[in-house]
Parts: structure tokens; C-alpha cells; sequence
């Protein structure tokens, strides 16, 4: 159960990141004020707000990386709340 938890985890981690490059990329190509990679994890609330209002408007929909982002960052957060619970106070 725990490896399946740790796995799980880690998909969300990585989706994580992955979503988290793509939407710093979407800004970047427009030219916005884009701090350096290594940074954007300390603005990453106010890139991803600023996506979904930019697509919102473009489109009228949402864009598909907001989702991956949410779904992603509570996959790994479930993840690790299940896997502290199972361990810690189950066990």
C-alpha cells in the first residue's frame, strides 16, 4: 500500500512540475514579466490566476493546464495526507 501511495504521489509531483513549466512557458512567450525558472514557485499562485484569466478571455474557457495544475497538486497532497495517516496514526 505504501509503494502504491509513494508511486501515486510521485505522478502528482511530477505532473506538478510538468504543468507548473508549461504555463511558465505560456508566459514567457507573451512577453510577460517572467522571473527566472528557479523562481517561479514563490509567484506560482499568481502565474497560474493570471493563465486562467488570459485563456478565460482569449477563449472563454479555461485553459487545459489550469486543470492539470489543480489535479495534480491534490493528487500529491491527498498522496502524502493518506500515506502520513496509514503510517503515523493507523499504524
Amino acid at each position: 500500500m505504501n509503494l502504491l501511495l509513494i508511486l501515486i504521489g510521485a505522478t502528482g509531483v511530477s505532473m506538478y512540475v510538468i504543468s507548473t513549466i508549461f504555463i511558465y512557458e505560456f508566459h514567457h512567450r507573451r512577453n510577460d514579466k517572467t522571473p527566472s525558472f528557479l523562481f517561479v514557485n514563490f509567484y506560482i499562485f499568481k502565474f497560474v490566476s493570471k493563465y486562467k484569466k488570459i485563456t478565460k478571455s482569449q477563449t472563454r474557457r479555461i485553459g487545459p493546464l489550469f486543470y492539470m495544475w489543480i489535479i495534480s497538486i491534490n493528487i500529491a497532497l491527498l498522496a502524502a495526507i493518506l500515506l502520513f495517516v496509514i503510517n503515523v496514526i493507523i499504524m
